[in-house]
């Protein structure tokens, strides 16, 4: 995807595009001064597979699977897309188009080359024109999809600028195959599995996540990112299993969803106050508006990450690496982090390398401290603070620094600071201080003073379980 601002520069290294291959064993790199692709075979070093800096400038630079197809797209030119051998160092063909190019995707069979208005289907083989979709609504953004499987070989799309209706296009027969109103708001990201046969959808609101059949475009999964906030979505990654989906966003918080279909169990008679309270919550949902009806019936994040910033633009990918399912951010920062994924529990996924994109790598402590500028996020694990000798808390009435996995939150503010605790009973997972701080809270928060500094709070056991107001509903 682009990393460079709205303003066009770049980000840190100059960087301007990186994008994951097509089975997830690559990563492309365009920057100020050529473009680069890495190995993504070990978790350990993040090994450089060739180097281009005959070509300046490259907003677009997309590989076919572990092919040496490449096709570039370059800001000196960005009317122009170049196809090239890169291990033979040639040039294949060159097309020229009557606007600039927002977006490129390959397949073994298709080159979609997206622009504001409309949409070219090549013959890859020959890089013949087939077709031409003319006058689509305005997508500045380039947003379009391409599925890699070869029987289910679509194309998906905004169908309007206004809403968020998608328009499937099959690429083999070359005409259109489904519009799908997927959302309320116009979309922000689309992404086929490998099968060709699902499409998850996110609209600019952010706050759904929602998977539809192809080419059918029935809706088989309703995801819920968050109700607090509205955010954007920067991408959506399947698993190429198709069992897992992520999405990723200007927040610090990446979600990842199990896509299973819950077997409905025979209901028992409740034993307790909480289990008769459920019984009578779920049995009045058929009387409340749908859309406090649909909220309870969306799905949850199976798996969560936390990078260490916000605001930055980025890309995920969900890639098994040495056997091990593992999520992928690659962020206009300049990094490529690595984090496993637990496919049985789920739960806060575990950082385990930052590679820089020229290479190198940096340690998971250097991770933290390196990002504290972008997002006031504290955050350590249980293991490190063991290692490193940090004060555990012993009672519940005590706040510490440190916890385990955060699992289900509850978020309260006391003295103004937000506090995120986890069900499981242990104390503080993540302090953060509120915009609302005062200055002295937040410098002691930055600083990782202990919280017996701070203005009198109560303990995690007198924090009232409430969480914020939200609006219902989704895009």
């Amino acid at each position: 995807m682009n990393l460079a601002s709205q303003s066009g520069e770049a980000g840190a290294g100059q960087l301007l595009f990186a994008n994951f291959n097509q089975d997830n064993t690559s990563l492309a790199v365009g920057s100020k001064s050529g473009y680069k692709f890495f190995s993504l075979s070990s978790v350990d070093k993040l090994e450089q597979i060739y180097e281009c800096t005959d070509t300046e400038d490259v907003c677009i630079v997309e590989r076919l699977f572990s092919s040496s197809l490449v096709a570039i797209v370059s800001l000196k030119a960005p009317r122009k897309l170049k196809v090239c051998h890169f291990k033979k160092g040639t040039e294949i063909c060159n097309y020229s188009y009557s606007n600039t190019i927002l977006a490129v995707k390959l397949n073994r069979q298709r080159l979609i080359v997206c622009l504001e208005e409309s949409l070219y289907i090549h013959n890859i083989r020959d890089m013949k024109v087939l077709h031409t979709i003319r006058e689509t609504p305005p997508n500045p953004a380039g947003l379009c999809a391409l599925s890699i499987n070869n029987d289910n070989c679509y194309l998906a799309y905004p169908g309007s600028a206004t809403i968020g209706e998608v328009q499937v296009f099959d690429t083999i027969n070359l005409r259109a195959a489904n519009m799908i109103p997927a959302h309320d708001s116009p979309l922000a990201a689309l992404a086929f599995d490998a099968s060709g046969t699902k499409l998850a959808t996110a609209s600019e609101k952010g706050t759904v996540i929602r998977v539809f059949s192809i080419p059918e475009g029935q809706k088989l999964f309703e995801f819920r990112r968050g109700v607090k906030r509205c955010v954007s979505i920067c991408s959506l990654a399947f698993s190429m299993d198709s069992m897992f989906l992520s999405a990723s966003s200007n927040t610090e918080t990446v979600h990842i969803f199990k896509l299973e279909t819950v077997k409905e169990k025979p209901q028992e008679e409740p034993t307790t106050w909480t289990g008769y309270f459920g019984k009578v919550l779920m049995a009045s949902t058929s009387y409340l508006p749908s859309q406090v009806t649909e909220m309870f019936n969306q799905g949850r994040a199976f798996a969560t990450v936390r990078l260490p910033f916000c605001g930055h633009k980025n890309i995920c990918s969900l890639a098994t690496i040495q056997k091990i399912p593992r999520l992928l951010v690659g962020a206009s920062d300049g990094y490529l982090y690595m984090y496993n994924l637990d496919p049985q529990e789920g739960g806060e996924c575990t950082l385990m390398k930052q590679h820089k994109l020229d290479g190198s790598m940096e340690t998971t402590n250097e991770i933290l401290d390196s990002a504290s500028h972008d997002c006031p996020l504290v955050a350590q694990t249980y293991g490190t603070a063991v290692a490193t000798g940090t004060h555990l808390p012993s009672s519940p009435s005590r706040l510490g620094w440190t916890g385990c996995p955060l699992t289900s939150e509850v978020e309260t503010r006391l003295c103004g600071v937000v506090l995120l605790q986890s069900h499981s009973g242990t104390p503080a997972v993540f302090l953060r201080a509120s915009p609302r701080a005062s200055p002295h809270v937040r410098n002691g928060v930055s600083n990782k003073m202990p919280l017996e500094s701070f203005p009198a709070c109560p303990g995690p056991t007198a924090m009232p379980a409430v969480m914020g107001t939200a609006r219902l509903g989704g895009s």
